[in-house]
């Protein structure tokens, strides 16, 4: 027995010295490997003509364009970005916050409204957040004037919670319409210095158009990115309201139903 526990342990001895030496190898390799991937990144980019240039990162070549443009118009639709971005993340916030589970809310209305009457359903409201239930809470609170009351108190307090709904959204529309019209207004500056640097040399030289051309042109470009930018939480945006709009809708409908079947109790 004390053999096989011998036999055993020096076989275990050389297959952790195999494992060991085959890790070793193996991360040798490794480095050998991240050693090179290395080199190759830092390796230096040699033009046709033998001069050096390094290879240039997106983020980098986005600001050499921005710088590029001219500061007066890039900087107005950068703010227009800015301020556009502001807004949506606001809103965005808002709705979101705003968002409440209609369904479940219901039931627990009517619960409280079944077991301790319409101050029970009140205070369930007042505990939770969103416009939906304060819909609920102001058709509650006039539902001892009967139900033609309190279906009023929730149509004209619904119209009231989707301007809180719809509110600034109106601020990123006129973003998304000033962006692109500034960097149409830069391309006829910049097509206006061409040809005045022409009609000042007196000759068509491309050099001279090159620069008045493509400053124009980046202002076009990023003008319509941060339009295209800013479309997108304009969507996404629209898509929420209505989202919300329906859900308040759908559950004055069933309020009023309960206080309906409440009232013929």
């Amino acid at each position: 027995m004390k053999k096989l526990f011998s036999i055993i342990a020096i076989t275990a001895l050389v297959f952790a010295g195999t494992l060991s030496s085959k890790a070793a190898t193996v991360q040798t390799m490794s480095s050998n490997v991240q050693t090179f991937m290395a080199t190759a990144t830092v390796t230096i980019i040699q033009d046709e003509g033998g001069t050096a240039t390094e290879d240039v990162g997106f983020h980098q070549e986005l600001k050499n364009r921005f710088v590029e443009g001219g500061p007066g118009f890039m900087g107005v639709v950068l703010l227009c970005l800015i301020l556009g971005l502001a807004f949506a993340i606001e809103r965005i916030i808002y709705l979101n916050l705003s968002t409440t589970n209609t369904k479940k809310l219901a039931q627990n209305v009517e619960d409280a409204l079944n077991s301790g009457g319409v101050e029970a359903a009140k205070e369930v409201c007042r505990n939770t957040k969103g416009p939906v239930a304060s819909i609920y809470y102001q058709g509650l609170d006039r539902a001892n004037e009967g139900v033609e009351s309190a279906e009023k108190a929730v149509v004209a307090y619904g119209g009231v919670q989707m301007g809180q709904l719809e509110k600034n959204v109106s601020w990123i529309s006129l973003f998304i319409a000033i962006a692109p019209m500034l960097g149409f207004m830069g391309t006829v500056i910049g097509m206006i210095d061409a040809f005045d640097k022409i009609q000042a040399a007196g000759d068509m030289n491309p050099s001279l158009v090159a620069g008045g051309i493509k400053i124009a042109l980046l202002t076009t470009v990023f003008g319509l990115i941060v339009a295209i930018i800013l479309q997108i939480f304009y969507n996404y945006i629209i898509a929420k309201i209505d989202s919300i709009v329906n859900s308040m809708e759908d559950a004055s409908i069933t309020l009023i139903d309960m206080l309906v079947d409440f009232k013929n109790k």
